[in-house]
């Protein structure tokens, strides 16, 4: 079974990303950017600002299409997770929904957390970061 998911990639002038700490499996504990299911008739642009707001207080307006993932879930299920690029629009940071935390994140913090595996690496290979 494919489940279909979206995830936003927000940075802000300073370079910033925001992550957020899941607080809830699969992930739970990890570090990821904000993001979850799309629901049914739902399309990906409407699940990104709905997500971003639910986990972070924020509101953004979607952009491109930065990558897709594919990802292994409970029961033999595939996440087909699609990042989109994101900006800020509004809102006031803060952890909600089934987020643990959440922050900006500079370039040289993000190796040092506990991130989604592949995280980096896709981030990488979409040339939203620079590879080290």
């Amino acid at each position: 079974m494919r489940v279909n998911c979206v995830g936003a990639i927000i940075l802000d002038d300073s370079g910033r990303m925001l992550l957020v700490r899941r607080g809830r499996p699969p992930g739970m504990g990890l570090w990821s950017v904000p993001g979850g299911r799309v629901e049914p008739g739902e399309s990906d642009p409407e699940a990104v600002i709905r997500e971003v707001l639910e986990e972070t207080g924020l509101t953004v307006v979607p952009g491109r299409l930065a990558g897709t993932v594919d990802r292994p879930g409970p029961g033999g299920a595939v996440y087909e997770i699609r990042d989109y690029l994101a900006e800020v629009s509004g809102g006031t940071l803060s952890a909600g929904d089934d987020a643990a935390d959440v922050r900006w994140v500079t370039r040289a913090e993000l190796p040092r957390l506990p991130l989604t595996p592949g995280l980096l690496d896709a981030l990488a290979e979409w040339s939203v970061i620079a590879r080290e």
